[in-house]
């Protein structure tokens, strides 16, 4: 139950972050956080329809999507995510924090990427394409911040082209790229660790670490100056996880001898989601 409402208020905090991004560093100096919200602000910017309407009407066709190919808790957490943001950009005036727009494409970007970065560390997303990323990492085993960077790259020319001004489109750009960046900074889980644990607990370590749904490989080891035999349990997992592997480590034997290392890469089988 904790953990639950924990969960929605994380959710409710990144749309407040994102929202704050929107109206008082963005929409004020007529700049682009990219995606869904970026094709939202642009057609607020040359219409009179409201952005927050046009980014919940955005949404929806990439919930429906996110819906079969990512899986319904995901999802779920998502549209409650759009539904807040949308709500808290409608409630948040728009005022300009700053005169400066490489400030707030800065400050702006930083915001928009920590609202959708916790939000994927719960277990959710801020929607839009923050969906389609995660459709492409999902498959790909990209960083979700990078996808989105490159993708985002459309937005940015389709506002350079429609508003003739070049400066606002590479502010925007800078601010993209910054928000990409706190999102992979803070949602870490494509980068993979590989842990090696020498321990006297083998069968009981062992029960309790396949609990995370990683393989764990067990290998027979001797020291060389005690020539005594040992197991030595490897496993891949994401930085993300680690902490409740460390966790376990400690509960089940504290005395093991335990090895990190950050993998360059993955092949095979291994669980993604």
């Amino acid at each position: 139950m904790f953990k639950m409402i924990w969960t929605y208020f994380v959710i409710f905090v990144g749309a407040v972050s994102i929202a704050v991004g929107f109206n008082l560093f963005l929409v004020p100096h007529h700049l682009l956080s990219g995606g869904v919200s970026g094709l939202s602000m642009i057609v607020g910017y040359f219409t009179s329809l409201d952005i927050s309407v046009m980014y919940f009407v955005f949404n929806i066709p990439l919930l429906v999507a996110g819906w079969f190919k990512l899986g319904r808790r995901f999802v779920s957490l998502s549209i409650l995510s759009v539904i807040l943001t949308t709500w808290m950009i409608a409630m948040i005036p728009v005022w300009p924090a700053t005169d400066d727009s490489l400030l707030s494409a800065i400050f702006g970007g930083v915001l928009v990427g920590l609202g959708s970065g916790i939000s994927f560390r719960v277990g959710g997303s801020s929607g839009g394409f923050d969906i389609l990323g995660s459709i492409i990492s999902h498959s790909r085993d990209f960083p979700v911040g990078s996808v989105l960077v490159a993708i985002n790259g459309l937005v940015i020319l389709a506002m350079g082209y429609l508003e003739k001004d070049w400066n606002s489109a590479l502010a925007s750009m800078a601010s993209i790229y910054v928000g990409g960046k706190v999102v992979d900074f803070i949602h870490i889980s494509h980068i993979k660790v590989t842990v090696y644990i020498i321990t006297n607990q083998t069968e009981e370590l062992l029960k309790r670490l396949l609990t995370l749904h990683r393989g764990v490989t067990k290998i027979k080891t001797e020291g060389a100056y005690s020539h005594v035999e040992k197991d030595m349990l490897m496993t891949v997992t994401t930085r993300y996880e680690l902490a409740e592997l460390q966790r376990i480590i400690k509960e089940t034997d504290p005395k093991a001898f335990v090895n990190i290392v950050e993998t360059v890469g993955v092949m095979g089988s291994f669980r993604k989601n």
